[in-house]
């Protein structure tokens, strides 16, 4: 009886690996999507203050926070005042120089 209690027990244990390791490989993948920015990275939005303007605004920033789809920087305001923006991806570039913020 305890045999039989041992094997349906190692039995489930390894339907669960077998159910959990799709999860475990999406979430491998989820962390490399964000290996081209990183937090403290000083970079270049590259900000339009319409959709359909032709202007395009390049701001100083430094990445904060990154998402699956979005990094949120840190723009410099006025007067030793910063504010926080959620920015796509291709909306940003990697400021060569460095010196970014004040």
């Amino acid at each position: 009886m305890t045999t039989i209690k041992i094997t349906l027990m190692i039995l489930i244990f390894l339907i669960n690996l077998v159910i959990s390791a799709p999860s475990w490989a999406d979430e491998a993948l989820h962390l490399n999507v964000n290996t081209d920015y990183f937090i403290g990275q000083k970079v270049i939005w590259l900000y339009k203050a319409r959709a359909d303007s032709e202007h395009t605004q390049r701001i100083p920033a430094e990445v904060i926070k990154l998402g699956s789809k979005q990094v949120q920087v840190k723009v410099h305001k006025n007067k030793n005042e910063f504010v926080n923006r959620w920015v796509n991806r291709d909306r940003l570039e990697v400021n060569k120089s460095g010196n970014c913020l004040k």
